[in-house]
């Protein structure tokens, strides 16, 4: 098990990264994509998971489409941060991936939130809690205990928006490039004011969302 003595630094978690290069941070955990050659492969390839996570003690959230297998790592136990036994677990599964022939695609896993402008988080975040049946996640957001919903968080602001709900779709900085490209494409209004940590979109009637990396978010322990 971990603690929260355990979380790694960012700095540390770049350094982590630098020898895995299938995986990528993503709010608190490591993510990945593996493609393998047939569906068959890719029931191998999370058998083989399986059986490292039980050997680890230390299970990963996973998904199987058709030839795909995404992947997170995340020690919940430290507060759904990333700690030693995520990297040394991500790092087994890259030589159980390579041993299938699966390919890397760590650009697909994209990870969807919903911010919430108020002025006053507290007043209002049980209802939000209650009815989707999360749990108190990661700064105080709301998280599906099982994994299979979007994150939400309240932007605190004493003037918020018109539209007080926006979705933020989450890619690594090094793949978000063509995603803001195509989004540009589309006449959209980009504000780039915080790049490369996010790009607030805006619509042709308004509606926001802000496509985001992982440059700046993160423990700064």
């Amino acid at each position: 098990m971990a603690a929260r003595d355990d979380i790694l630094t960012r700095p540390q978690i770049d350094d982590a990264l630098a020898s895995l290069p299938d995986w990528r941070y993503r709010l608190g955990g490591l993510v990945t994509v593996y493609k393998t050659p047939t569906a068959d492969a890719a029931l191998e390839l999370i058998a083989a998971v399986g059986r490292l996570a039980e050997e680890r003690n230390h299970h990963p959230d996973l998904d199987w489409r058709y030839n795909r297998v995404f992947i997170r790592f995340s020690s919940h136990d430290a507060g759904s941060e990333v700690t030693p036994l995520d990297v040394n677990a991500a790092a087994a599964v890259s030589d159980a991936a390579a041993a299938a022939g699966a390919q890397a695609e760590p650009g697909l896993y994209r990870t969807v939130e919903i911010g919430i402008d108020t002025a006053d988080a507290a007043e209002i975040s049980e209802v939000w809690r209650v009815a989707l049946g999360y749990r108190k996640g990661r700064d105080g957001g709301l998280a599906d205990p099982y994994g299979r919903g979007p994150g939400l968080w309240f932007q605190e602001t004493d003037t918020p928006n018109d539209n007080r709900l926006h979705v933020d779709v989450h890619r690594s900085k090094e793949e978000s490039a063509p995603a803001l490209e195509k989004t540009a494409a589309t006449g959209a209004l980009m504000n780039s004011d915080h790049a490369p940590g996010w790009v607030v979109v805006t619509d042709a009637q308004g509606n926001r969302l802000c496509l985001c990396t992982e440059e700046g978010t993160g423990p700064d322990l």
